[in-house]
C-alpha cells in the first residue's frame, strides 16, 4: 500500500496495507459508546443535596431541601452525578413537581441511561410512557441510550433492534448513534451488518434489511425488554413530522464520520472481520479528513500493526504519538507488552513495564497480568517475585486470573513449598471464582500431585461460593492422572450431595479414564447414566469404551456399542473405525475387517495410514500376500509412505512363506531410510537362518547390534539366537553381558538359547542337565550360576568370576550345583586354589560331591599338575565309588594330557 502522508507535521507516516485487530486483553480501546451532546462545565453551586451512592433503599426515602433557582443545566449535571437508580428517579420526580420546570429530552435520556444501567426495564418502560405524555419525541441521544444500555445488559439483538424504531419515527441516527450501533454489531461478531450500516449511513438511508431483524431473533432474549420494544416496534402514529427530520440529520447526501471516537470504531471493526486493507483505508481517510487521532486511535492502530509482526510500523506510531503530543496511556504500553510477549522477548517487554512508570503512569490489572505471565511462562522466578513484591508495595494485590499462572511457575520447577506458601498468603480470605480454583488445582493435578490439588479443593470456604462442577472436574483428572480411579469414583458419586450436579465434561471425563484403565463394566455404567441424564457422549468418549472392550477380548460388546452409537446421535469417525478394523485384523478376521472399512469410505472418511496398515496386518495373518502385496502397494502412494508397521508386517509375511527376494527389497528401503527397527532386523534373521543363510543372519545381528536396536529382552534373545545358529559362542556371552549391564532380565527364552550355548561349547551333558534341574526347581541363585557357567564357556572368565562372587560369598546356603559351577569357574580361569577351597568348603558344609563335582576337579587337578588327586577319582572309579561316565573319562584324559602324563592318557584312553 502507497504511503498516506498526513497532517503529523512535514513528516509521511506509512500505513500497512494488511492490518488487524486484535487486542487480547484490552477490550477497553473503543471510545465510549456515546457522548452527550451538551457538553456543560459544572457550574458553582452551593447545594444542601449531596449525592450518594450507597445502594440502601433507606438513605433515599426524601430528598435534601434544594434551590429553587436551579437553571435547567444544573439540574442535568445534579441528574448525572447521581450513581443509584433509586436517587436519580427520585431527583428527576422532584423537578417535575416544580410548577415552573419544563420537561426536556435530555432529562429523560440521563433517567434512562441510569435505569438501563441498573437492568430495571419496568421502571424504564414507565419512564418511557411518561417521556412520550410529556409530549417529548426521543431524540438521537435517547435512542443512543437506549442501544448502548440494552448491549451492555448483554440483549445485543433488542439493542440493534432501537434502530428499527428510530426508522419507524423518521429520525436518522447521527454519528454518535450510528457509532453506538456499529459498535454492538461489532462486538457481537456482526462485521458485515455493520460494514453495510455504515456504507448506508454515509449515503443518506438507513434501510436495516442487513440487520436482519426478524422474530426468532427477539425471542431470544428475556421477556421483559422484549415485550416492552416490541411493543413499541408495532405502534402505529407518533412519528416525527417530516419539517422535524432535517433537524435530525436525516434525508440524503453523502456524509464522512467527524468523531475520532467512529474512526476507532471502523478501525477496530475491520481489524477483527480480518478485512486488513480496510482498516488501513479507514485510518488513512481520518487522516484525510483532518479528524485529529486520540490515543485510541494509536492504541488501536499499534496493536494492528503489531499483531501482524510488523512492530517497527508499530514503534514509529508510538514515536508518531509523541510528535502530535498524543499522550500515551497504560493500554498504550499494555498492548506493546503483549505484543512482545507473544514472542517471547522478556526483555523488551520488561522495558515497557518500567516505561510505564516513566511516563508517569500507574500500572494497571492488565499490565501485572501480562508481565507475570510472561514471566512465569519463562519460570523467571526471582523476575516475578521482584514484580510481585513492586504490586503489594503500590498497593496492588494479585489479580485473581494470575494465581493459577505463579502457582504453576513454582510447580514446573518443583517449589512446591513456595507454591503452598503463595496459595496461603494469596488466596486466603479471598473471594476466588471456581475457574480459578480449579486452573490452580489443574497445575497439581498436571504434575500428578493429586493430594496438593485435593488440599485446594477441600479447602474451606464460605457458605455463599460454593464449589462449582469445573473443580469437581479437574479433581476427577487428578485422581484419574494418579490412576486412584476408587478416589474419582466417590468423588463423582458425591457431587449431588453437595448441590452440584456432573455436566457433559464430567460424565466424559471419568468414563475415558475409566476405559483408559480397563474398567469396562464401571465405564458402561457411567455411560449408560450419561445418557438417562440427558447428556449427549462425545465421540471420544465411545471411542475409549469401543478401545477398553477391543483390548480385553470382548470384540462383540465393541461392535454392539459401535450399533448404538447411531441411536445416540453420535457419528463414528476414524478413530472408531479403525479400532475395529484393527480388533478383527488382529484376530484374523479379514471378512470383518474389510465389513467395517467399506463401512467407513461409505460414511465419507478416507482411508488413513493406520486403517490400511490394519488392512494389511489381517492379510499378513491369513497369508493372503497377492492382497497385501497389492494395498502394500497403494501405501506408497500416500504421503510418507507405507509406516513401519505395515512394512514389518510385509516382511514377516514374505518370511513366513520363504520369499526371500521380497522380504530383503522391504528390508533394504527401510534400512536406506532409516526406519528399519528391532522388529524388521529380527524377522529378517529368523528369515535368514530358516533359509540357512547363517552368514546373513549374523552379520544382521552384528548390524542391529551396532545400531542401538537392541532395547529390549527379545531384540536380544533374536540377536544371540543368530549368533548361536553360526557358533558364535562368544559374541553371545558378551550379548548377555551387555544385557546385564542396562538392567534387561532375561527371560524363559534366554535361558533356552543359554542351555543351547552351553551344549555347544562342550559342558558336560551331565552339567547342563543339572543347571536345568536346578532353573526349573527355581533353586536360589540357578539363573546366576547358568550365566556364570555361560560366561566361563566362552572364555569370559573375568565376567565369571564376577558374577561368581554375587552367590558364592552371599549368606544364603548353596546347594551342590552351585559349588560345581564355581569351582568350574575358578578352575576354568586357571584360580586353582580357589576351586580347591570351594570343594573343602562344600564338604565342611555337608555336600557330597557328585558326577559333575569330580570332572571338575579333574580339569583342576589336571591344570595345577596334581597326579595325586587324579589318581584319588581313579580309585574311586575303580571301587565303584563313582557311577562310570563319559565325562568323566575324557575329563581324566584331558587333565593327564593337561598334566603331561601322555603315558597315563592313552592308558586311560585304551581301558575308555
Amino acid at each position: 500500500m502507497a504511503n498516506l502522508h498526513r497532517c503529523f507535521g512535514d513528516a509521511p507516516l506509512q500505513v500497512p496495507t494488511s492490518l488487524s485487530l486484535k487486542p487480547p486483553f484490552f477490550s477497553a480501546f473503543h471510545l465510549p459508546s456515546h457522548r452527550h451532546r451538551h457538553s456543560l462545565k459544572p457550574p458553582t453551586l452551593s447545594l444542601a443535596f449531596t449525592p450518594r451512592s450507597h445502594p440502601n433503599p433507606a438513605i433515599h426515602e426524601s430528598i435534601d431541601p434544594l434551590p429553587t433557582n436551579l437553571s435547567p443545566k444544573e439540574q442535568t449535571l445534579l441528574l448525572r452525578s447521581q450513581r443509584d437508580w433509586r436517587r436519580a428517579l427520585r431527583l428527576f420526580h422532584h423537578f417535575k413537581t416544580d410548577p415552573h420546570y419544563t420537561p426536556n429530552a435530555i432529562h429523560y435520556n440521563v433517567v434512562l441511561r441510569a435505569l438501563g444501567r441498573a437492568r430495571r426495564w419496568d421502571e424504564l418502560r414507565l419512564c418511557w410512557i411518561d417521556m412520550a405524555r410529556d409530549g417529548l419525541l426521543p431524540t438521537n441521544n435517547t435512542y443512543a441510550t437506549l442501544i448502548d444500555v440494552y448491549d451492555k445488559a448483554g440483549l445485543p439483538k433488542l439493542a440493534v433492534a432501537w434502530l428499527k424504531h428510530m426508522k419507524s419515527r423518521g429520525v436518522f441516527p447521527d454519528e454518535v448513534t450510528m457509532n453506538t450501533a456499529l459498535r454492538v454489531l461489532k462486538d457481537s461478531g456482526r462485521f458485515a451488518s455493520a460494514e453495510e450500516l455504515f456504507k448506508q449511513w454515509c449515503t443518506g438511508r438507513v434501510d436495516l434489511e442487513c440487520l436482519e431483524l426478524d422474530s426468532e431473533e427477539l425471542e431470544l432474549s428475556p421477556i421483559s425488554p422484549k415485550q416492552f420494544l416490541l411493543t413499541e416496534l408495532f405502534k402505529s402514529g407518533g412519528r416525527v413530522p417530516v419539517s422535524m427530520i432535517g433537524s435530525e440529520e436525516g434525508g440524503g447526501g453523502l456524509r464522512k464520520p467527524r468523531r475520532a471516537a467512529t474512526y476507532n470504531t471502523l478501525i477496530d471493526l475491520y481489524g477483527k472481520a480480518g478485512k486488513l486493507q480496510e482498516a488501513s483505508d479507514a485510518f488513512a481517510e481520518m487522516l484525510r479528513s483532518c479528524v485529529a487521532p486520540d490515543v485510541i486511535t494509536f492504541n488501536t492502530m499499534i496493536n494492528v500493526c503489531g499483531s501482524h509482526g510488523r512492530l517497527d510500523e508499530a514503534e514509529a506510531l508510538f514515536g508518531e504519538m509523541e510528535v502530535r503530543r498524543v499522550r500515551p496511556d497504560t493500554k498504550t504500553f499494555n498492548i506493546f507488552m503483549s505484543l512482545y510477549a507473544t514472542l517471547g522477548n522478556v526483555e523488551v517487554v520488561l522495558m515497557y513495564y518500567r516505561k510505564i512508570r516513566l511516563a508517569g503512569l500507574r500500572p494497571d490489572v492488565v499490565t501485572h497480568r501480562i508481565i507475570l505471565q510472561v514471566l512465569c511462562e519463562k519460570r523467571l522466578v526471582n523476575d516475578a517475585e521482584n514484580v510481585i513484591d513492586e504490586m503489594l508495595s503500590s498497593g496492588f494485590h494479585v489479580d485473581e486470573q494470575s494465581l493459577p499462572i505463579v502457582i504453576k511457575m513454582y510447580i514446573d520447577e518443583g517449589l512446591l513449598d513456595d507454591a503452598n506458601v503463595f496459595f496461603e498468603k494469596h488466596c486466603s480470605g479471598r473471594e476466588i471464582s471456581s475457574k480459578n480454583y480449579a486452573a490452580i488445582m489443574d497445575a497439581y493435578a498436571e504434575k500428578v500431585l493429586w493430594k496438593e490439588a485435593e488440599d485446594v479443593f477441600f479447602r474451606k470456604r464460605d457458605a455463599e461460593h460454593k464449589k462449582e462442577v469445573v473443580e469437581y472436574n479437574v479433581m476427577v483428572k487428578a485422581y484419574g492422572k494418579a490412576k486412584l480411579y476408587d478416589k474419582a469414583l466417590d468423588l463423582f458419586d458425591s457431587m449431588r450431595s453437595y448441590g452440584t450436579w456432573p455436566d457433559e465434561c464430567t460424565f466424559n471425563s471419568i468414563i475415558q479414564m475409566l476405559s483408559g484403565a480397563g474398567w469396562h463394566d464401571k465405564a458402561r455404567e457411567l455411560f449408560d447414566r450419561m445418557k438417562d441424564a440427558g447428556f449427549k457422549p462425545r465421540c471420544e468418549t465411545v471411542s475409549a469404551l469401543i478401545a477398553c472392550y477391543l483390548r480385553t477380548g470382548l470384540i462383540s460388546e465393541g461392535v454392539k456399542l459401535y450399533q448404538d452409537m447411531k441411536k445416540l446421535d453420535v457419528q463414528p469417525n476414524e478413530v472408531v473405525y479403525g479400532l475395529l478394523i484393527d480388533a478383527f485384523a488382529e484376530s484374523g478376521d479379514t471378512e470383518e475387517a474389510l465389513h467395517y472399512f467399506h463401512l467407513m469410505e461409505e460414511s465419507g472418511f478416507a482411508a488413513n495410514q493406520i486403517v490400511l496398515t490394519s488392512l494389511v496386518k489381517a492379510y499378513s495373518k491369513n497369508g493372503f500376500w497377492e492382497r497385501a502385496q497389492e494395498l502394500y502397494g497403494k501405501m506408497m502412494n500416500l504421503e510418507g509412505g507405507p509406516d513401519i508397521i505395515a512394512s514389518n508386517c510385509m516382511i514377516n509375511l514374505y518370511s513366513s512363506l520363504g520369499m526371500v527376494r521380497e522380504a530383503k527389497l522391504i528390508f533394504d528401503e527401510l534400512r536406506k531410510n532409516h526406519q528399519a527397527d528391532g522388529v524388521s532386523y529380527s524377522t529378517m534373521m529368523y528369515l535368514y537362518k530358516s533359509m540357512g543363510m547363517l552368514n546373513e543372519a549374523t552379520n544382521l545381528a552384528l548390524e542391529m547390534q551396532r545400531s542401538n536396536l537392541l532395547t529390549d529382552c527379545a531384540s536380544y534373545n533374536n540377536a544371540m539366537a543368530a549368533y548361536a545358529v553360526n557358533s558364535k559362542l562368544r559374541d553371545c556371552g558378551e550379548l548377555l553381558r551387555h544385557m546385564s549391564v542396562r538392567k534387561i532380565l532375561p527371560d524363559p527364552t534366554t535361558f533356552k538359547i543359554i542351555f543351547t550355548l552351553l551344549k555347544k561349547g562342550g559342558l558336560p551333558p551331565e552339567a547342563v542337565s543339572q543347571l536345568e534341574i536346578s532353573y526349573t526347581e527355581g533353586k536360589p541363585y540357578a539363573r546366576q550360576i547358568i550365566i556364570t557357567s555361560l560366561f566361563s564357556i566362552v572364555g569370559l572368565h573375568s565376567f565369571a568370576l564376577e558374577s561368581c562372587e554375587t552367590f558364592v560369598s552371599a549368606e544364603v546356603g548353596l546347594d551342590s550345583s552351585a559349588y560345581n559351577v564355581a569351582i568350574h569357574a575358578y578352575g576354568s580361569a586357571n584360580e586353582i586354589e580357589k576351586a580347591l577351597n570351594l570343594f573343602m568348603r562344600m564338604q565342611d558344609e555337608g555336600l557330597k560331591a557328585d558326577l559333575v563335582t569330580y570332572i571338575n576337579l579333574a580339569c583342576c587337578y589336571g591344570k595345577a599338575g596334581m597326579i595325586e588327586g587324579l589318581k584319588r577319582i581313579y580309585g574311586l572309579l575303580k571301587y565303584g565309588e563313582i557311577e562310570p561316565s563319559e565325562s568323566l573319562f575324557r575329563a581324566l584324559i584331558n587333565a593327564y594330557n593337561g598334566a603331561g602324563k601322555h603315558d597315563l592318557a592313552r592308558k586311560w584312553l585304551s581301558r575308555k
